[in-house]
């Protein structure tokens, strides 16, 4: 009997394959919805809404502190990015470099989300700039009639500064204000291509991000895939199914991003950026499994634990489904 789930998850290169048909787990009819990850987020995490999704690490790694997690993951993550870009400043805050940011305010969509989280972590390891020497304001990016309400609920820390920002206010438009002196994001800010004196706190975000690269050998991981585990209880072998599913696609995006009779991206130099990819971080630079990413997962556990997110300090092999940490050996 096939089993029919739902996923839902961003049309990435490295996803399109399971999407499109071209593979298909052993098993599983799997209906393939395509949302912003935003969306995903949202009605996975607020009403459960899909068998199978796309899940902030963060938001997942707090689901963890509840007695009876409603999700178990795979180690397979659609996304991954460096943050360093990501960090927007208001040039006459005062602000040209990372310990400036002392004594500031700062706006970021939720407090609890990934990007942020490795960006107080990064800034507090690399520049001595620890959360809770910063004023938080937490909001919608972009104007809303409706305010931004974290998805997930989390004992705020009794040294951390953390309010919301009032009703009709969005960060975009404070930042360039004055009213913020800084944003932390995953997405940009629109006031970041509208106004001279919004800019990056790292303007040669390539270099820095390279250079992070180069000594501690992470690319940050934004997303995992998860399972309710109502679905995982009830038929554990869909994960280890969804699993080589996911590593027979990225396959496929390897493929795409190395073919040469005619360019499959819209990128018209996609060959040079590649060999300064692989001349930087290796051959398989993106890669999924836990033996692959233990280094990065456990970064980032230490963060979410040290920033009072996680309950407890978590090892990375809390997060998965057990039968996706071996395989058989002929």
């Amino acid at each position: 009997m096939v089993l029919q789930l739902t996923l839902a998850c961003w049309d990435y290169d490295r996803t399109q394959a399971i999407e499109h048909g071209r593979v298909r787990p052993e098993g599983i009819d799997l209906t393939f919805l395509n949302y912003r990850v935003e969306e995903i987020f949202f009605r996975q995490l607020r009403y459960q809404e899909f068998d199978v999704s796309e899940c902030s690490l963060s938001s997942y790694v707090l689901t963890l502190n509840h007695p009876n997690p409603p999700f178990i993951a795979i180690p397979v993550f659609p996304s991954r990015m460096f943050r360093h870009r990501s960090i927007y400043i208001n040039t006459n805050s005062g602000i040209s470099k990372p310990e400036d940011l002392r004594g500031k305010k700062i706006g970021t969509p939720e407090y609890n989300m990934t990007a942020g989280v490795w960006q107080r972590g990064v800034l507090q390891d690399d520049y001595g700039v620890a959360p809770d020497s910063m004023e938080w304001f937490q909001g919608a990016v972009e104007f809303s009639k409706e305010p931004r309400h974290e998805k997930l609920k989390f004992a705020v820390p009794e040294t951390l500064r953390l309010s919301t920002i009032p009703s009709g206010k969005n960060l975009s438009q404070m930042l360039a204000d004055g009213e913020l002196d800084a944003v932390f994001s995953a997405s940009q800010p629109s006031s970041y291509s509208k106004h001279s004196h919004v800019q990056r706190l790292f303007p040669n975000f390539k270099q820095v991000e390279q250079d992070y690269f180069k000594r501690t050998n992470i690319m940050p991981i934004m997303h995992v895939i998860i399972i309710k585990r109502s679905v995982y209880d009830a038929n554990p072998w869909v994960a280890r199914t969804l699993q080589k599913a996911f590593a027979a696609s990225l396959e496929y995006a390897y493929e795409a991003v190395e073919e040469r009779s005619a360019l499959r991206y819209i990128l018209p130099w996609l060959e040079d950026h590649l060999l300064e990819t692989r001349a930087t971080m290796g051959d398989r630079y993106w890669q999924d499994g836990l033996k692959e990413n233990r280094h990065v997962l456990d970064k980032f556990l230490e963060y979410s634990y040290k920033q009072g997110l996680a309950k407890k300090r978590h090892q990375p092999e809390d997060l998965f489904a057990p039968n996706c940490l071996e395989s058989f050996v002929l």
